[in-house]
């Protein structure tokens, strides 16, 4: 059977012919780069106060991009160009990233995820990169992916499973980790100093990036988590049913 992938998902209003709803949306990207990889996705609804029991039923974890978190979170005023806050899902996110670090299953934090887990940690955000590197290049193309190279940390987790060489990478955000939380190190960085991807060096069934692999044609991270959710699903998990 294949394991099971819980994906962090959100609340958005979509259009359907006549229709108009409020709904729970996820990028389509997501889904297919876990099928890819042999995984079978669960969209994971932002319902604080279900986070532990959904997680008991999963084997790996991804936190997904999505909407700026509130800066109230890691204790700063808001930037003018920060969007509003989604309560809803940045608490159930959080909570979702706490039972899921306690069960000890797999995680892939992606774009939103990686800077959660920052926040969650006691980390803080720089809230427009415009302001510190002097371009766009983190956020190129309003509706879409630019591109840019990151250097994984040799030594690392990250760079044991894509290598320590530059690669290009597709990226959409104009936010970025700041202050590293509680005993996360750098993994990864782009050419003009932003960081790319943190881990915990204690955990190594975490793995946290800025950048979308979903979107891009390096399977690797994908590959990765599902491979720990299968192993996760025929250990500890079938133990404690």
């Amino acid at each position: 059977m294949a394991p099971l992938i819980g994906i962090s998902a959100y609340r958005e209003p979509a259009a359907f012919g006549t229709w108009n709803l409020d709904s729970v949306v996820l990028p389509a990207s997501y889904v297919e780069a876990v099928s890819g990889s042999g995984g079978t996705s669960v969209i994971l609804p932002p319902i604080p106060g279900e986070e532990e029991a959904l997680v008991r039923r999963l084997d790996g974890l991804i936190l997904a991009g999505g909407a700026d978190i509130d800066p109230a979170l890691y204790r700063a005023a808001r930037h003018e160009k920060t969007g509003s806050a989604r309560a809803d899902r940045d608490a159930f996110e959080a909570n979702l990233l706490l039972a899921a670090l306690d069960y000890e299953i797999p995680i892939l934090a992606i774009c939103r995820g990686h800077q959660l887990l920052n926040v969650v940690r006691g980390g803080t955000l720089h809230q427009h990169l415009v302001d510190l590197v002097g371009s766009e290049v983190h956020d190129p193309i309003k509706g879409g992916f630019g591109s840019h190279l990151v250097t994984p940390v040799p030594g690392t987790n990250t760079a044991r499973l894509i290598g320590d060489r530059p690669r290009e990478v597709p990226s959409h955000h104009h936010q970025g980790v700041a202050e590293l939380g509680y005993r996360l190190v750098v993994s990864a960085l782009s050419d003009d100093g932003v960081i790319e991807a943190i881990e915990d060096p204690e955990i190594d069934r975490l793995i946290s990036v800025q950048w979308h692999p979903e979107v891009g044609g390096d399977p690797a991270l994908f590959d990765w988590l599902v491979t720990r959710a299968n192993s996760f699903s025929q250990g500890a998990r079938r133990r404690d049913r």
